[in-house]
């Protein structure tokens, strides 16, 4: 009785899947408008619209410069009736979310679109790095 190769890749494959989602993090995201140029991170380079600014907690003296994180909408922050849509998006951090920032992290609009409805405002994520 042995294993067959197939078993062994499905098996590694789930296991990848639930420590990736172990890992995961969680906290509130906002959204901010275009444009999304300058940023504290690369002054007027555009790095496209799927960017972020992070808080403090990510921050860590300018060192989440570039960091990309994988963020998913877990439920809504506020009364906002069916906030989260399906589904992940991938971002860059390209600038710094000072004091008095709403959230974690703070999404373009375009970002946070592709996770939430923008009326919610302010909804409750789950994200990685």
């Amino acid at each position: 009785m042995g294993f067959n190769i197939g078993s062994v890749f499905l098996m590694v494959a789930i296991v990848s899947c639930l420590i990736s989602v172990a890992h995961a993090a969680q906290g509130n995201a906002v959204y901010y408008d275009p444009p999304y140029t300058p940023s504290k991170c690369f002054g007027n380079r555009n790095k496209g619209a799927l960017v972020a600014g992070v808080s403090d907690a990510l921050w860590n003296g300018g060192a989440a410069c570039g960091r990309r994180y994988r963020v998913s909408c877990v439920r809504g922050a506020n009364k906002a009736p069916k906030p989260c849509r399906q589904g992940s998006v991938v971002v860059t951090v390209v600038d710094y979310c000072s004091r008095g920032c709403n959230g974690i992290i703070n999404l373009s609009k375009d970002a946070f679109s592709r996770i939430a409805d923008p009326n919610a405002g302010n909804v409750v994520i789950q994200y990685n790095q």
